[in-house]
């Protein structure tokens, strides 16, 4: 599956998640998205559900905003490096807990270490009930 794929399956499984709660208040939905809660009532929501894993080592985890919104990819790349690698994805921020996976032809942002989109004061700030609209500047 590609990115722009699994982007699309996750927009949408969202929404369904969303029509659930067109009757709940902001903090109600954010409080749904709890990775505990997701677990038992939404388990297609993410794979590492049947397995109850964390995709990020936290305590609270908020799964609202499953991708973060500070994350680019673009599927012919951003650029190429002097070695020749093709730059997939970057963090918008740069964030300090941020790496990247380097391969032999490619680079990906890997965010395993950020937190930042699943602490739920990030997301009431950024909160949308379209998942897509907070998210409309993830692909280039």
């Amino acid at each position: 599956m590609t990115y722009d794929e699994w982007f699309i399956q996750q927009g949408n499984l969202h929404a369904n998640v969303m029509k659930k709660l067109e009757d709940k208040s902001v903090d109600e939905v954010i409080e749904y998205f709890r990775f505990d809660n997701m677990v038992k009532n939404e388990p297609d929501f993410c794979p590492l559900y049947k397995d109850n894993k964390k995709c990020h080592d936290m305590e609270d985890l908020n799964c609202y905003l499953c991708a973060c919104p500070n994350f680019r990819f673009k599927t012919e790349g951003f650029e190429k490096t002097e070695e020749g690698r093709t730059l997939f994805s970057v963090c918008n921020i740069k964030s300090r807990d941020g790496s990247q996976y380097i391969g032999d032809d490619y680079i990906h942002q890997n965010c395993s270490g950020c937190i930042v989109p699943h602490r739920e004061k990030y997301i009431k700030k950024h909160f949308n009930r379209s998942w897509f609209e907070v998210m409309k500047d993830v692909r280039s």
